[in-house]
């Protein structure tokens, strides 16, 4: 296993990192809107409120207070419903409560002495996001591990943290006691600042240490098992409103699809977290709930039209929250002109900004990465073949890097031999 993961600690991931601001559950759809939008992620973590502020909280009745997280799919398909189509106003002012699903999993609050491999296996059970705590008193990365070189503890570091470390070393399953002895030797000036690090946080930190990954960025995608086949669909022609229905997994993205004449199924676009983040929910949510799945992604391609693609117009925002004046929307005013409802016109006619993101069984790991990082997606689709024949086979999200990046480095067999030249080179330099 690489020593990035053995060595590293999970506050070297929170530097420059901004404080966490508690969204609650007694806020409307209107205000989490705003916040989605707003937020680094393309969902939020919601929270209870505290029952009694004057007192210090710890990390247990913290965690307790974590409610789940909220993301942009989950708001557009809420939004979609009859009633709340029919009554705009009262949609946008229905509470969070009511909208989110209840998951205390997803979520996590860790020490930041904590070793990044043992948040890395957190991450791999589920755990969407990292709690961290934000302190001055923490003395930095891998000097706390020196230990393993020295054979002493530093001299800065003192009986206390010591014990802590000792916990995290000895027993890494042991993450939360040693967050919470970490958080009661903190001054109280400093308690209760956190920041969150999410997925695409290690993901980042990760692709700049490729160096020490070494060979795994270079092995293809497909020779680490990373290629996830259980991935969520919609057939083109169906309603995008079954979108709705049923729950899409991790990623929590559908592929829309075309059927071919042998059987075979091709990717179109795609209805996902990533795609809604920073929609106009309003519209969506019409077409959504109107539309079929196919006529959904075209209405995203229309650059003339398309007004739920761009950005929110500040004009139509009143505090935080979307016009509270009831609105109608038919397929002119939501950007949408749909051609046919049935689907053979090809791929090509996709082409565009809801062309869906997409690799090839063959990409590198660290590819696929830059891929998933330079667009702010949470997944690429997988394909095999060539321009239109090529068929959609599996997706790869951020559970399956993971457990890619922690899995026994492959031979040589398993890279291209581009892959094994540049690999070569880099152990040379």
């Amino acid at each position: 296993m690489a020593s990035v993961f053995l060595y590293h600690v999970v506050g070297d991931l929170t530097v420059g990192k901004p404080e966490l601001e508690e969204f609650y559950e007694t806020e409307t759809i209107g205000s989490a809107i705003r916040a989605i939008r707003e937020s680094t992620e393309c969902g939020i973590t919601v929270w209870k409120r505290k029952t009694h502020m004057e007192m210090a909280e710890n990390n247990d009745t913290r965690q307790q207070r974590f409610v789940g997280i909220l993301t942009s799919l989950d708001v557009v398909s809420f939004l979609a419903k009859p009633q709340c189509l029919e009554d705009q106003d009262k949609a946008m002012k229905t509470l969070v409560s009511d909208v989110v699903v209840p998951d205390n999993a997803l979520l996590k609050i860790v020490d930041p002495g904590i070793r990044l491999i043992d948040a890395l296996e957190m991450m791999k059970q589920g755990v969407r996001r990292l709690l961290v705590l934000k302190s001055t008193v923490w003395k930095g990365m891998s000097k706390r591990f020196s230990i393993l070189y020295n054979g002493k503890w530093l001299k800065n570091v003192d009986n206390s943290s010591c014990n802590s470390l000792s916990i995290n070393v000895s027993a890494p399953s042991s993450a939360a006691s040693s967050a919470s002895s970490s958080s009661s030797s903190t001054p109280p000036f400093m308690r209760n600042k956190f920041c969150c690090l999410s997925r695409e946080d290690i993901i980042r930190f990760l692709i700049g240490c490729l160096g020490a990954l070494a060979p795994l960025p270079l092995s293809s995608i497909s020779s680490l098992g990373a290629i996830n086949h259980n991935y969520s669909s919609i057939d083109a022609s169906l309603p995008a409103a079954e979108a709705t229905q049923k729950n899409p997994g991790d990623p929590s993205a559908f592929a829309i699809m075309e059927s071919t004449p042998d059987g075979r199924h091709r990717i179109l676009g795609e209805i996902s977290v990533s795609k809604l983040w920073k929609c106009d929910y309003i519209a969506a949510a019409w077409a959504l709930a109107n539309l079929s799945a196919g006529q959904f992604i075209m209405g995203i391609e229309d650059n003339v039209s398309s007004r739920w693609l761009t950005d929110f117009n500040n004009n139509s925002l009143d505090n935080g929250v979307e016009s509270t004046r009831p609105r109608k929307i038919s397929s002119t005013s939501s950007g949408y002109n749909p051609v046919s409802p049935t689907f053979g016109v090809g791929r090509g006619t996709y082409r565009g900004r809801s062309a869906p993101l997409t690799c090839k069984t063959t990409s590198s790991l660290a590819a696929v990465m830059a891929q998933m990082l330079s667009h702010r997606a949470t997944h690429v689709w997988v394909t095999e073949g060539e321009d239109d024949d090529d068929v959609l086979v599996g997706v790869v999200g951020y559970a399956d890097i993971l457990v890619a990046v922690t899995s026994k480095p492959p031979s040589l067999s398993a890279l291209t031999p581009r892959s094994i030249i540049e690999l070569r080179l880099e152990n040379h330099h």
